[in-house]
Parts: structure tokens; sequence; C-alpha cells
């Protein structure tokens, strides 16, 4: 057998998934000619069609098939690894990577700041965003997840802190429209409402059953964009109670919401359970929530 690039392997599995080698090199961010040129070689290399070419695009033989199932697999073991030995408790450089919700920096930052005293040659990346980055891949080393406890395999997870959900208004909409004494009274106010992505999150889908679309005055995927839509007397909306604290014009609205199914969670995978940085990390940060 002659010698065989990986890559040849992992660009014979974006062909496989896209269906084209358009659509593959699109992805792969290289011309079609070269994803080709690729493909060709691993089958000469195997001595072994991978694909059948039609008009339509490439369709996989059975050998295909294998392929696409087994070099994921392969891929990510290969990642596992990287992640490992980059992040053994001897190397003082680096990067930490976190992802978390964009709303959440203002409890993080202090609790890095005391970090980087312990590791001063640590640099620090965040990824602020709402999408659920998978820790497998490599990508990101810690992740903070807002809601119910993740059972997702691999991973060690850790409370951080109860989020205390509940739903506000401005003094100004009170003034304004007042306040729903119940729940059957909710169709008779505007509401600022996440959009449809997280609407069966419980303390969400609780107030949807009670209301209708026409209700919904003000929709956004950024959680900061309700709370401001909130803070300027625009509709009721949902916050944490950390994200209450110095803004004196809110009055909270009764709605009953059990509370224990939303916390805020501290991620990270298996392979990093023995990183004497990440311990560090979960430590800073917890002190800092609870010395507030």
């Amino acid at each position: 057998m002659k010698t065989i690039n990986w890559d040849d392997f992992r660009i014979a599995v974006e062909v496989a998934r896209s269906g084209t080698l358009t659509e593959a090199g699109k992805r792969l961010q290289m011309n079609h000619t070269t994803v080709q040129r690729h493909i060709n070689q691993l089958e000469l290399a195997l001595n072994v069609k991978l694909f059948i070419r039609h008009q339509r695009g490439y369709q996989l033989t059975d050998a295909g098939n294998i392929l696409l199932e087994e070099v994921p697999k392969i891929d990510n073991k290969f990642k596992s690894l990287i992640n490992q030995l980059g992040n053994i408790d001897e190397n003082p450089h680096g990067h930490l990577r976190i992802t978390t919700l964009s709303d959440y920096s203002s409890i993080l930052n202090p609790a890095i700041r005391k970090f980087r005293d312990s590791f001063p040659n640590i640099r620090i990346e965040i990824f602020a965003t709402e999408d659920v980055i998978p820790l497998d891949a490599g990508t990101v080393h810690v992740s903070l997840r807002a809601g119910s406890q993740p059972s997702a395999p691999d991973i060690i997870v850790k409370k951080i802190m109860p989020l205390n959900i509940a739903y506000y208004a401005s003094k100004t909409y009170v003034d304004r429209y007042g306040l729903p004494k119940s729940k059957s009274e909710f169709s008779d106010h505007m509401w600022a409402m996440p959009s449809s992505d997280t609407h069966h999150v419980p303390f969400i889908k609780k107030v949807l059953q009670e209301i209708s679309p026409q209700n919904i005055v003000y929709q956004s995927n950024n959680f900061p964009d309700i709370r401001e839509a909130v803070i300027d007397g625009m509709a009721i909306g949902s916050m944490a109670e950390h994200q209450t604290k110095n803004v004196s014009n809110l009055v909270k609205v009764l709605v009953e919401l059990d509370e224990r199914e939303e916390m805020l969670w501290f991620i990270y995978h298996r392979d990093l359970k023995s990183n004497k940085r990440i311990k560090a990390l979960y430590q800073f940060l917890t002190e800092s929530i609870n010395s507030n």
C-alpha cells in the first residue's frame, strides 16, 4: 500500500457528507480541482473505489460508507490526543479557551484576573455565543452553560450557581400598563422573549403557554437584548438574579417558576479531569461568585 496522507481521508469524508466536489471545496476552502486530486490519490493509494461519479454528484460505494463511518471516530481520537498532550499540567504556556453565553463575562472576568496571577503565561480566549460548542472537538477547554444539567457523554459537569430566573418589568412599563396579577392576565400584557430555538426551556415555555404570538412585541436570539428591552420599558421579560443588580427600576412579576431547573454549569472534557489550570479556574470562579 502506498503512503497515505491523513488529509486525504478528511477531505474524502467532507465529499461524502456534501455529495459534490464543489460543496466540499466551499466547506474546506479549496477549489474543486484540488479536492478531486485528493480523492483520486486516496483511491489510488488504497486501490479501492470510494465513490461512484455521476452527474448529480459523488455517491458512496460500500468502501466509502465504511470510510464515512470510521474516519470521524479516528479523527475524534486524534483530537483528543492533541487535547491531552497540549494541556498537561507541566505546560506553563498556551491557551485556555472558554465558551460562554454572551451575558456572563461580568461573572467570568474577575475570576480570570485572579487565575492569571497564578498562571501568568496562559492566554485566555473567550468565545461568547449562544451556540453549544462540543468539547470533544478540542476547540474549547471549558464551557459555561445555563439551564438544566447537561448530560452528554465524556464530560465533567460542576455547579457554579443557581440563576434564580424571574420575570421583570421596568417601573416605566408598570406605570403605563400595570402588572399581571395572575396567569389569566398574561395575555393582557406585552412580552420580550428569546427566539424560537429556546422555547423548550421551562421558564420560557411556562409563559408561552399563556400568551399568543401577538403578545410578543420584542424578540431576539441574544439574551442581553431582551434584558435591555425590559429595562427600557418596552415589555416584560426574564432575567437571572445577578443581571438585576445595579438596576434600580425593575419590578418582579409574579410568575411561579421552578428555579432548581436553571443553573450555571462549569463543563469540561474528562480528558482534562486532572488539569490543574481548569481546577484553579473553577475554584477562582466559585470563590468570586460567593464573595459577591
